[in-house]
């Protein structure tokens, strides 16, 4: 009986002194989006420099999928505290979140962007249609089996060069958008596709996203700068990233006009230009009280001076300003940390 007691005695030692989340960890850790990391490591940076207690947070470019599965993985120090994303949250990464404990997430819309086509200024291509990107990188488009070599095979008007496309994986918020906003559209055109989106969603959106594996598209990871590169080097190769990258290798890369809108400030904001997204930061609850610079995170990013039409983040990465209501809301939710309705994702 003495040694159950000593036993449970020690037990109890160990569980009191395990280190609280505060106490573990205090510096901020972020995951997600390669399309929000610039922006976030400017942002991290500048919080580190203003206030050394917080720390420097850490900004990790997971992809927004990825980082997803990381943040909604539990509540505790082992876990991320933010989510940087470019996507909104869907359900079903939601329904993870809640089944792992992680109950109150805050989204905040940072700013705006555009999943644009580029290539090297020695390409002969100015310009796709939404029909042309979707039977060139479609796996099955409209349930048939992709044949198409060439971007001619696609779209009589453009050039006799092959389809070699650099793009992001799977993991990729990027990815999601380049389905959802650059195939989609021309896919759900088809009446046959119209009327299976009703009939059987998930085939729908397999035919209509899925994108082809036999060489036409290479995945090239978490790593923007990589395809930069990859298009710089090759003419005649197109890659898939955000409008950030673009305007920031103007000087050696076109972007490519989509439905003969070209990818500018303007047209995106506006969304006149298709590729046109949102872009988000997601911060876990529970752990604003442990992790102090959790708050310094979304309230400099919120700040005018740096997400607006004429903020840093606009003057050293070329983020798009949200319109005006868009920002007063986010920093609503910055100060506050309203916690998101789960029903209102898809």
């Amino acid at each position: 009986m003495t040694k159950i007691i000593m036993t449970l005695a020690a037990t109890a030692a160990v569980a009191i002194s395990i280190p609280s989340i505060a106490e573990a960890r205090t510096q901020m850790r972020a995951v997600g989006s390669s399309t929000v990391y610039p922006f976030a490591k400017i942002v991290s940076e500048r919080i580190g420099r203003a206030n050394a207690k917080l720390g420097t947070p850490i900004i990790e470019s997971t992809g927004t999928g990825a980082g997803m599965k990381l943040f909604c993985a539990g509540v505790g120090e082992r876990f991320p505290d933010v989510e940087n994303a470019s996507r909104r949250m869907k359900a079903s990464e939601a329904k993870l979140c809640v089944s792992n404990g992680v109950n109150e997430v805050t989204e905040i819309q940072v700013g705006l962007d555009g999943v644009t086509l580029a290539t090297s200024k020695a390409t002969g291509m100015t310009g796709v249609s939404l029909r042309a990107i979707y039977l060139a990188l479609a796996k099955t488009p409209f349930g048939k089996p992709n044949t198409s070599k060439t971007w001619h095979d696609v779209d009589a008007r453009l050039p006799v060069l092959p389809i070699r496309v650099y793009g992001p994986p799977t993991t990729s918020g990027t990815r999601d958008a380049l389905g959802e906003l650059l195939m989609t559209p021309a896919c759900e055109a088809n009446a046959g596709m119209a009327a299976m989106k009703k009939s059987d969603p998930d085939k729908f959106k397999a035919i209509c996203t899925g994108v082809r594996s036999d060489g036409a598209y290479i995945e090239t990871g978490e790593n923007d700068n990589l395809i930069v590169q990859k298009l710089e080097a090759n003419a005649g190769t197109i890659g898939i990233f955000g409008f950030s990258y673009l305007e920031e290798n103007a000087g050696r890369l076109k972007g490519m006009n989509v439905n003969a809108v070209a990818p500018t400030y303007e047209t995106i904001s506006s969304f006149q230009y298709p590729g046109a997204r949102p872009l988000y930061i997601y911060l876990k609850n529970a752990h604003a009280n442990a992790i102090p610079a959790m708050r310094a995170y979304a309230a400099e990013f919120t700040k005018e001076s740096a997400f607006g039409p004429n903020g840093y983040l606009r003057t050293t990465a070329g983020m798009i300003a949200s319109p005006n209501a868009i920002r007063a809301r986010s920093q609503n939710a910055a100060r506050t940390l309203s916690p998101l309705d789960f029903k209102l994702l898809k």
